[in-house]
């Protein structure tokens, strides 16, 4: 099944204040506010939706193509990518503009400065499916997911020019975008994809009704937290699976990612709806007991031993006979 990942695609630099903000803050001076500290932890962490779905993808052995636009400073996180079995060949590189990034410092009281430059992520637009296609020998289905809100557009209408399935996956650029916009990058979708949150706010934002959003789109799957995804549709009955206990808590970002990475997983090896959520929620598990979105490795063995005690010994044989 060839997939092709489009979204972000960003560097996360994360840094500890061993301090706190208020400390440096003058109450009689906060219209001209100039803060200068040092810190004393930076971790960089590779990042960006699309990525972490393409390296999710590639812990369960799947081979998928990053679709993005990143600048000249991507080297050395293409060639993570391609160890772990991600196709980078069409990520757009921009001739004057960075990697996206995110900038965050975190004091001791949890209170956080952060900033995103968005760089190249903007050159995104310019994109076309087509030679994407073209150069693997067609696409099976095409994840749209957050990235420039104009590059969301072109690709999903690409899609359906040109007979492509998609899974409109719009996350934190729904806050973004109009009604006028998310209707365009909904209508046709094979699979929507949002959270709790952002269930309630494509609805507000399009008008749309619940069973109108479902006339447009295959199945509309929503993401639960802890309590796991449910998906629904007008064609078959509401399925939700609830995901394995962790053994610890690292960092939730990225969580989401794997979720859909393993979803993904799951339905290139014909797996079907119910079992492709299980392993989305068992590899979504691994990811939050880790430090970072692409910190995780699925050992196969644990991972199935894990699976048959979520889900049962016949769904763990199921997928164990899928995996390499």
């Amino acid at each position: 099944m060839r997939i092709a990942v489009t979204g972000s695609i960003a560097t996360d630099h994360l840094m500890s204040y061993p301090g706190r903000f208020t400390e440096q803050l003058v109450a009689d001076r906060l219209e001209q506010v100039s803060l200068s500290f040092l810190v004393d932890e930076l971790v960089l962490r590779r990042g960006g939706v699309a990525p972490n779905i393409t390296f999710g993808l590639g812990q369960l052995g799947v081979g998928s193509i990053l679709v993005g636009a990143v600048g000249r400073d991507f080297d050395d996180y293409r060639s993570w990518l391609e160890r772990h079995g991600v196709d980078t060949a069409s990520v757009h590189v921009s001739e004057t503009k960075h990697t996206a990034r995110f900038l965050c410092t975190t004091d001791t009281d949890f209170n956080q400065i952060a900033s995103f430059y968005a760089g190249a992520m903007a050159e995104a637009r310019d994109i076309e499916l087509k030679p994407v296609a073209d150069r693997v020998g067609g696409l099976d289905v095409v994840v749209v997911s957050a990235n420039d809100p104009d590059a969301m557009l072109r690709h999903t209408q690409e899609c359906r020019d040109r007979g492509y399935r998609f899974i409109a996956d719009p996350g934190q650029q729904l806050a973004r975008m109009d009604g006028d916009g998310i209707r365009k990058l909904v209508e046709g979708a094979e699979y929507l994809f949002t959270n709790e949150y952002e269930h309630g706010l494509l609805l507000q934002s399009t008008g749309w009704s619940h069973d109108e959003v479902l006339d447009r789109v295959g199945s509309w799957v929503t993401t639960l937290g802890p309590k796991g995804v449910q998906v629904e549709s007008k064609s078959h009955p509401t399925v939700q699976v609830v995901p394995p206990k962790e053994k610890q808590k690292g960092d939730p970002t990225g969580v989401g990612d794997a979720l859909r990475a393993g979803f993904l997983a799951g339905l290139s090896h014909d797996l079907g709806l119910e079992r492709s959520l299980q392993l989305g929620c068992a590899l979504a598990t691994v990811s939050l007991e880790a430090d970072g979105p692409q910190e995780y490795q699925v050992e196969r063995e644990s991972f199935l031993a894990r699976f048959a005690e979520a889900y049962g010994d016949s769904a763990a044989g199921e997928v164990g006979a899928k995996l390499r």
